[in-house]
C-alpha cells in the first residue's frame, strides 16, 4: 500500500523517515513550496536537524500525490485536523485515515479520530499515539505506540503496514481512550512543567502526575471509553515521557510558565487548547478534575502559579 503524509514537521518526517528505512516510498506533504522544495533538495528538515532523509521520500506542496495514496497519516495540529478534513472530503473518502494529533477538537469537543469519523463519509478512521518523540522514531530507536481503530480487521492491516523493525505499534479498537490518552497527558505535561519551572520540586510533579492520572481516566469512562485503555501506552506511557522530558513541547510550555518567561508562540502546544476543552467537557459532564481546570485557568491568565498551587493545596483532605 502507498503510504502518504500529511504535514512535513518534526513527527510527520520521523514517521516518514522510519516508513521510508523500512522499504516504503513515503510521499510528505507540508504547505510551504519553498520549503518543501528546499527540503527536497537538501535532504534536511530543519525542524528534524542531523537526521539524513532517505531519498525514497518525496517533499511537495502539492496535495494530489498524497492524495493518492491509500494509507494517509495526518500529522497536523488537531486543532486544524476539521478545517483540512473539510477542504478535501471526496479526495479522502474510502482512504485509511491514520490521525497522528493529539487534541480535542475545540469546535465540536471530539478527538482526532472521532473527528475523521464524523467529518469524512466511507473513511476508516485510526489513531497513533503513545509516548514517542520524532527524533527517537527518525533515529531508528525503540518506540512503542498505540494504533487504534474501531474496525479490528482494518487495524489489523494497518498495523502490518506501519510497523519496523523498531517501532512496536500495538492494536486496540477503543478509538476514544487512545484519543483521550494522547490529548489529556498533554495538559499534565503543562502543570508538570509548570511545578518544576516554579521550584516546586520532583515531589511535586510526582503528585501531579499520579493525581492526573485518574483524571485522565474519569473524563475518559463519562465519554464512552475503557479506563483500562489509559493505563496503556497511549495513557499512562506517554503521561510518563511528556512530564519528565525537555523535548515535550508542554513540558518545556509549562517549565516557561512556572519560571515566568515568554514562550516561542510559534511552537504549537496541543495542551493549551485541550485544556480548555477539558475545562468545559468537565463542567458539562459534571466531573472533577481539579488538576486540569486549573491549568486551563492558569494558561488562559484566569489565574497565577502561587493562586493555583493554593487551590490544590487546600481541597479537602480525602482517601486515596
Amino acid at each position: 500500500m502507498k503510504i502518504g503524509i500529511i504535514g512535513s514537521g518534526a513527527f510527520g518526517t520521523g514517521l516518514g523517515v522510519a516508513l521510508a528505512l523500512d522499504g516504503n516510498d513515503i510521499a510528505l506533504w507540508g504547505r510551504d513550496g519553498d520549503a518543501q522544495a528546499a527540503i527536497q533538495t537538501t535532504r534536511q528538515n530543519p525542524k528534524l536537524p542531523d537526521i539524513a532523509l532517505p531519498e525514497n521520500m518525496t517533499f511537495s506542496a502539492k496535495l494530489e500525490t498524497v492524495l493518492a495514496c491509500d494509507i494517509i497519516l495526518l500529522s497536523i495540529p488537531a486543532q486544524t485536523l476539521r478545517p483540512f478534513l473539510a477542504g478535501h472530503v471526496a479526495a479522502l473518502s474510502g482512504k485509511y485515515l491514520v490521525a497522528c494529533c493529539k487534541g480535542i477538537d475545540l469546535e465540536r469537543m471530539t478527538g482526532p479520530a472521532s473527528t475523521i469519523r464524523d467529518m469524512i463519509p466511507g473513511a476508516i478512521p485510526a489513531i497513533l499515539t503513545g509516548p514517542s518523540f520524532a527524533a527517537d522514531i527518525a533515529r531508528g530507536l525503540p518506540t512503542a505506540l498505540t494504533l487504534a481503530c474501531a474496525d479490528d480487521a482494518a487495524g489489523e492491516i494497518l498495523q502490518k503496514a506501519l510497523s519496523t523493525t523498531a517501532l512496536r505499534l500495538y492494536r486496540t479498537t477503543d478509538t476514544v481512550g487512545a484519543e483521550l490518552g494522547g490529548a489529556l497527558k498533554n495538559v499534565l505535561a503543562i502543570a508538570s512543567g509548570v511545578a518544576i519551572g516554579a521550584g516546586l520540586g520532583e515531589s511535586a510533579r510526582a503528585a501531579l502526575m499520579t493525581r492526573g492520572f485518574p483524571e485522565m481516566q474519569r473524563l475518559a469512562a463519562a465519554l464512552g471509553a475503557d479506563p483500562e485503555t489509559l493505563a496503556g501506552l497511549s495513557g499512562f506511557g506517554d503521561l510518563v515521557l511528556t512530564c519528565t522530558s525537555e523535548q515535550s513541547r508542554n513540558y518545556r510550555y509549562g517549565l516557561a510558565l512556572g519560571q515566568a518567561q515568554t514562550f516561542d508562540v510559534g511552537t504549537t502546544v496541543e495542551g493549551v487548547a485541550t485544556a480548555r476543552a477539558v475545562r468545559q467537557l468537565a463542567q458539562d459532564l459534571d466531573i472533577d478534575l481539579p488538576i486540569c481546570t486549573v491549568v486551563a485557568d492558569l494558561t488562559s491568565g484566569q489565574t497565577d502559579v502561587i493562586t493555583a498551587l493554593n487551590r490544590l493545596l487546600s481541597r479537602p483532605l480525602k482517601e486515596e
